[in-house]
């Protein structure tokens, strides 16, 4: 059975992401096509790019890469872009990325649009084969209060869609990393 990851792409203090992972993966788990796992980047305490001392940090990061079949990026778009933590997270893995599928699902003022046509590019460097159905979430529609995850029901069919895609195209990739 496949392995897909959800990613929660951000670390901040009272972040939505755990939220949107959550509805995902109630949604995901429904389908019996894979095994779904939440994977909070904030719960591995990455250092940045470089810093001396971190391998171990780095090292249960790149284990927990690897032990995946495909992504699902929850991304918010910080200033038109991902969060820094999101592509600290990216940077500190390569081979562990590569030949995998992912569905990206972001949220924002515009649906996060512009981060996720920022991940998408760097996904492409990283071997990544990212798929075409992408939730948008808009942060004044989807969100009571800017806080509290209320999704439209209009959101169910495109993270379906995404879902196949991301089973389909994670299968079919399975046989590069063999």
């Amino acid at each position: 059975m496949l392995k897909i990851g959800i990613i929660l792409g951000s670390t901040r203090p009272g972040r939505v992401s755990p939220q949107v992972g959550n509805w995902v993966k109630e949604i995901a788990d429904k389908r019996g096509d894979a095994s779904y796992e939440i994977v909070d980047i904030a719960d591995y305490k990455l250092p940045f790019f470089g810093d001396p001392g971190s391998e171990e940090q780095i090292k249960n990061w790149t284990e927990k890469l690897n032990s995946l079949d495909g992504y699902i990026f929850i991304t918010p778009e910080y200033n038109h872009s991902i969060t820094g933590a999101l592509k600290n997270a990216l940077d500190l893995a390569r081979e562990e990325w590569n030949n995998k599928a992912a569905g990206i699902i972001s949220y924002g003022s515009t649906g996060g649009a512009r981060a996720a046509e920022h991940l998408r590019g760097i996904l492409g460097e990283l071997l990544v084969a990212d798929v075409k159905a992408h939730p948008t979430l808009s942060i004044f529609t989807d969100f009571e209060n800017y806080s509290t995850f209320k999704p439209a029901d209009l959101h169910l069919n495109n993270i379906k869609l995404m879902l196949d895609q991301v089973i389909a195209w994670s299968g079919a990739l399975q046989t590069l990393r063999k």
